[in-house]
């Protein structure tokens, strides 16, 4: 509870210590601002709890479905009794339900049973249940049961209790909010024994121990943590990035790598066949003119090697162009029966798929990489160079290249021989015979921002790694129209045959990576890290899981990512665009700095308050210039200055141009040290020059010096701040204002124990405060 935090605690102390020694006003006032304090701290916890509801909303698991005839994609709350539940590879299951029909499709259920390994699920009828993940293959579910009634809920888990562990940030809070706490309270109490032993008056000792504990515990610094956290991660999300937990906000400061994939990030993922190429006789057809009768097998055998109801980007521009080119004629097949699928391989980068024509012949269709497919096709040296010299010429153009390839008389096997376990069907793709029949070139559009954002992201000093399946040439040719340095294309097969020291070499002039397979990507980031990056990586498959676990910052793709890796990511991009990630980068290094603003401006503030709280424990006679309500009201200007206009204030204008943050920097580095102390300093001289102003009585000083403080205060928001933001100024103007409500009601001073000032002490007043933030603002020049 906030009352219980240890201002409020100290504050309470001192009021009844106030009402043992018959104070009863002084007591009642502190109580009122124990009140306060805890509205004020209610309503930033509010704020607080407000953005990390929106996050929760925004990160609820999604659920596709089909109701009355619709594809939807909903949260999994929303999903109903009765639903066709979508089920691909990569997807979390968001209720019980049965199988209407499923293709390939593996489970893995260990979230519920424990069992490690994926199982089978494809009988028509057969229960998956929800919380189970997809591991492979596809399939459609009706909902049977779900929330509490699915198995997962009966036995009460929940996919959303992972807490990560305090971040470095965090940890640094803490330690140093601990340490501090710890000697001032040694200090307070040691003094207050000291005190109360030579004077005997043991009430006002600890009265003046209290007053000065309050003035050091820096209360403030875990309250604007976490709040700007919070509302940092809020920001995140309103601009399409969500940030799973709030601390990851803190992590982008320090990014030098972001480790991005091409389609769909830094292209469109709106694919288009852009030219079809025969092999061998060459003839072409290019988008938007007439396809000829040369090309439809082409085309056909291309939807034949595709799935019926693709999720992937090019097999559904290769059946938008075979439902607009071969609607109305014999090379459909939508009555075949799907024999058998044959998936890619890491070392095969060929699909393939075996149906059985209404004759009850067999055909076979294939399409991956070319150079996969040469070798498929057993091809000799001479006819590989040629095909893939073919596939070149495409791929020069920012083209990505599918070879098509067809098996050959009705799909024999090679000797003759079958190497089936059922039906008497190979279990390995080459154990048919193919031959290429040509090329399908797509084109994926570069987004029109890409360029601007990665130059934005070398100019802040971070590199832009792009990782692809496409060939080399492709890679190279959209890498250059993206706007990445010119050099080498380290392609997978590469990357597996270099040493970990060749590799480590390699890295750091390589910014393209071609025919990277999923897995590889893991490599890729402990190569990176291994390097002295600090690396953001994207991914959206269930492959891509380790690497964005292993990455410092983990980035999924909402829209086209998996269940899978959105759970192990730290980021999420809803729009699955770079230009948000740059601009994420951009957010998080506002954040940061304007968190550290915040820091040192609470260090710098309390100085002068710790230094008044202990003088009179140090000059015994002294009379207790700062009440614990005057740095009760103190804190009520600090708080809000801290989190409420530091949290808003814009980013400066060189915030990118600078480099990235060491992930080792300290939570108070040697600049904000610096520049903190020497603004505290200056104030604490001025008010401790106020503190024994000549000719002037105790109340007369003591209006001084909270005076000094209340202007002092807002003048370090300017100066900490953006002088020329309004927001700033309304900071500025908390203190300002605040002395002039205290100057305009003399029964406000009198409750405050302060004094009227007359027109030569508010003209002594003033100077002194004019002089203390010019001093300081100009030591903080020649400092910078």
């Amino acid at each position: 509870m906030s009352w219980l935090e240890p201002t409020n605690l100290l504050l309470l102390a001192c009021a009844l210590l106030y009402g043992l020694m018959g104070e009863w006003i002084d007591a009642a006032i502190l109580l009122a601002f124990v009140l306060g304090i805890s509205l004020l701290d209610a309503v930033q916890q509010q704020r607080s709890n407000h953005a990390l509801a929106e996050l929760a909303r925004l990160s609820a698991p999604r659920a596709h479905v089909r109701r009355d005839g619709q594809d939807l994609e909903l949260s999994t709350d929303q999903v109903r009794l009765g639903d066709l539940l979508r089920l691909e590879e990569g997807d979390r299951v968001a209720a019980d339900a049965a199988i209407t029909e499923a293709v390939g499709l593996w489970l893995d259920e260990s979230l519920l049973t424990g069992e490690s390994l994926p199982v089978a699920r494809t009988d028509p009828g057969e229960r998956v249940l929800a919380g189970s993940l997809v591991s492979g293959g596809r399939g459609w579910a009706t909902v049977v049961a779900v929330a509490e009634a699915t198995e997962l809920g009966r036995l009460g888990k929940s996919l959303a209790t992972v807490k990560p562990p305090l971040t470095r940030l965090q940890r640094q809070t803490r330690q140093l909010t601990t340490r501090l706490s710890l000697a001032a309270l040694g200090l307070c109490a040691a003094l207050a024994v000291i005190q109360g032993a030579s004077s005997g008056d043991w009430p006002r000792a600890l009265l003046a121990a209290l007053a000065l504990a309050l003035a050091v515990l820096p209360n403030e610094i875990p309250v604007v943590l976490a709040l700007f956290l919070a509302l940092g991660a809020l920001r995140l999300a309103r601009i399409g990035v969500l940030a799973r937990w709030p601390a990851a906000v803190e992590s982008l400061g320090s990014a030098t790598v972001l480790a991005v994939d091409k389609t769909g990030t830094l292209t469109e993922n709106r694919m288009g066949v852009q030219q079809l190429l025969t092999w061998p006789d060459l003839e072409d057809w290019q988008a938007g003119t007439t396809l000829e009768e040369p090309l439809h097998q082409l085309l056909e055998l291309a939807v034949l090697a595709s799935r019926g109801d693709p999720v992937d980007a090019m097999e559904q521009a290769i059946q938008r162009l075979a439902a607009d080119q071969l609607g109305d004629t014999e090379h459909l097949h939508p009555d075949w029966p799907l024999e058998r699928e044959y998936p890619l391989q890491s070392n095969l980068l060929v699909f393939s798929r075996l149906w059985r024509d209404s004759d009850g012949v067999l055909q076979l269709a294939a399409k991956g990489a070319p150079e996969a497919i040469a070798d498929l096709c057993h091809l000799d040296a001479d006819q590989t160079t040629r095909l893939l010299a073919a596939a070149d010429g495409l791929a020069s153009q920012g083209l990505r290249v599918l070879a098509v390839a067809c098996g050959l008389d009705g799909v024999p096997v090679h000797g003759g021989q079958s190497t089936a376990s059922s039906g008497g069907l190979p279990e390995d793709v080459h154990g048919y015979l193919f031959e290429p029949v040509g090329f399908v070139a797509l084109a994926d559009p570069l987004r029109s921002d890409v360029p601007a954002a990665i130059a934005t992201a070398r100019g802040a000093g971070v590199r832009v790694v792009m990782i692809t399946g496409d060939s080399p040439v492709t890679a190279r040719s959209i890498a250059d129209q993206a706007g990445l340095p010119p050099g080498p294309v380290l392609s997978g097969p590469e990357l597996d045959a270099l040493a970990p020291q060749a590799l480590a070499a390699s890295i750091r002039e390589v910014s393209v990576f071609a025919r990277v397979m999923p897995q590889q990507k893991l490599q890729l980031v402990r190569a990176l890290q291994a390097a002295g990056e600090v690396v953001a990586m994207t991914g959206d498959g269930v492959n891509d899981a380790p690497a964005l676990k292993a990455a410092d910052i983990g980035v999924a793709m909402g829209k086209r990512g998996t269940a899978v890796a959105r759970e192990s990511a730290d980021l999420v991009l809803l729009n699955d665009t770079f230009s948000d990630l740059v601009q994420a980068l951009e957010l998080g290094r506002r954040v940061d700095a304007n968190l550290h603003r915040a820091l040192g401006y609470t260090l710098a503030i309390h100085l002068p308050i710790a230094a008044l709280g202990l003088m009179p424990l140090l000059l015994p006679g002294q009379a207790l210039i700062l009440l614990p309500v005057h740095i009760a009201l103190l804190h009520l200007v600090i708080d809000p200055a801290c989190t409420v206009v530091f949290e808003a204030l814009p980013a400066t204008p060189g915030l990118m141009r600078q480099p990235p943050r060491p992930p080792e920097a300290p939570l108070f580095g040697p600049d904000t040290w610096r520049h903190s102390l020497t603004q505290g300093a200056v104030v604490m001289v001025a008010a401790l020059v106020l503190a024994f102003w000549p000719d002037t009585d105790t109340e007369s000083r003591r209006s001084l010096v909270f005076s000094l403080l209340l202007l002092a205060g807002g003048g370090l928001v300017w100066l900490n701040g953006d002088p020329h933001s309004r927001i700033t100024a309304a900071g500025a103007g908390i203190g300002l204002g605040l002395w002039l409500l205290l100057m305009a009601f003399p029964a406000l001073q009198r409750v405050l124990q302060l004094a009227p000032l007359t027109p030569v002490l508010v003209l002594t007043l003033l100077l002194t405060t004019a002089a203390a933030l010019l001093v300081a603002g100009l030591l903080n020049r020649r400092l910078t």
